[in-house]
């Protein structure tokens, strides 16, 4: 099936926000289960494999629409050195995807491709779930201290 180009550009954007995503959670995942908080390892690790399905399914997408998935374009990463830190790179990166995936979807709808816009809007959902487990990680050390918040992460 072929359809614009435009579609085949704009899930391309998305692919390449998901790509780096793996690299910058997997990246984190590591970090953490270095330091040893296990918790936190399991959480970013899982979300990098959430991305990387989420970017397989992306792949498929655009190769039915007879278009070329850009693996080698990655955004820059950031990462942190420490906790709070990590945390922030990874709430702005996931805002920055939102943005991204909002974009997507409005440009999807215009141009009347309710399928890829399906597949977009559940990687916003996932994302957007991502984004509040960031947040609750926020909250928790404001209200526990960097120390006790650690310490439950073991």
């Amino acid at each position: 099936m072929k359809i614009q180009t435009e579609i085949v550009v704009t899930l391309n954007k998305v692919l390449t926000s998901e790509l780096t995503s793996i690299n910058q959670f997997f990246l984190h995942a590591r970090i953490y289960k270095n330091w040893g908080f296990s918790q936190l390892n399991d959480k970013c690790y899982k979300k990098s494999i959430l991305d990387m399905k989420q970017a397989d399914k992306l792949i498929e997408r655009i190769l039915f629409l007879e278009g070329l998935p850009n693996l080698q374009q990655l955004g820059q990463l950031s990462i942190g050195e420490e906790t709070p830190e990590m945390l922030d790179c990874d709430h702005q990166f996931e805002l920055n995807q939102r943005k991204v995936l909002q974009q997507a979807i409005a440009t999807c709808e215009q141009l009347q491709d309710f399928v890829s816009r399906d597949l977009l809007t559940q990687i916003l959902d996932d994302e957007e779930e991502y984004i509040d487990w960031i947040e609750t990680q926020h909250y928790q050390i404001e209200q526990m201290g960097l120390e006790k918040y650690l310490q439950a992460q073991l």
